[in-house]
């Protein structure tokens, strides 16, 4: 039996086992290359795919999910940007709370609207303490959720920040830098957050390169999310996952 996403993420952290999730952005995805990410994904044992983004203006994220269902059995997890985002047939998804921003709208406001949709669904439901970093408002998630990202160089913000997500009751803390973003969360800032909370930590923005990526889970990260990177290079996809399974292997997982 298969356990719940939110309880793996729990277990592969007490393992130290790391995970690889792949964002895909309804905007910029189409039939052909979906496809053929599907394929790349299944070969190279991605664990989850990501399907969301902070502003979506195509009505096509059901059928990326049937497609992604039809082909594979990687769990899909929403990512929504907002609560018209949500859609009831993928898997689970993590309802985030932008707690580095003052924004009551993210950290709360859409919640309230989206909570009796969510409760007569069957998504697994993973609160999440949701951290834009970095230097500016130059991200989509910075512009669309109109806050200020804890700057880069702020561990102690940042990782007081995850601790009051955590006694909030907050289930995983995801730090992002953003789509599209140039640089990649810092490993000092990974590290800052993961010395102070006991949850899942999930890191992902700016990842465009395998040194960035083990970068960020050397630091600490529990999982990693790639989107823009792949799309722009899906041999990175490749050397993310076969360094992920050398980290992996020792663990003897099975």
């Amino acid at each position: 039996m298969e356990l719940p996403i939110l309880e793996e993420l729990n277990w592969k952290k007490q393992k130290g086992i790391k995970s690889f999730a792949v964002l895909i952005d309804p905007d910029e995805t189409d039939d052909t290359s979906l496809t053929r990410l599907i394929r790349i994904c299944m070969e190279n044992m991605v664990d989850y795919f990501l399907v969301g983004g902070s502003f979506i203006t195509q009505n096509n994220t059901t059928e990326i999910i049937s497609v992604i269902k039809k082909q594979c059995e990687i769990p899909v997890i929403l990512f929504p940007g907002s609560n018209l985002h949500i859609d009831l047939t993928a898997d689970a998804i993590l309802f985030l709370s932008l707690i580095s921003g003052r924004n009551a709208d993210f950290l709360i406001g859409q919640h309230v609207l989206a909570a009796p949709i969510l409760k007569n669904s069957n998504l697994e439901i993973i609160p999440t303490g949701y951290m834009l970093i970095g230097e500016n408002n130059a991200t989509t998630a910075s512009y669309m959720s109109n806050t200020t990202p804890i700057p880069s160089d702020k561990y102690s913000v940042a990782a007081c920040t995850a601790l009051a997500g955590e006694m909030l009751g907050m289930k995983a803390i995801y730090l992002d830098a953003g789509s599209g973003a140039k640089r990649s969360i810092s490993s000092k800032m990974i590290s800052h957050v993961t010395r102070i909370i006991k949850l899942p930590l999930i890191a992902g923005g700016g990842l465009n390169t395998l040194a960035k990526a083990s970068e960020v889970l050397q630091a600490g990260a529990d999982t990693i999310v790639v989107g823009n990177g792949i799309e722009k290079d899906p041999q990175l996809l490749i050397e993310i996952s076969d360094y992920i399974r050398g980290v992996n292997e020792p663990l003897k997982i099975h």
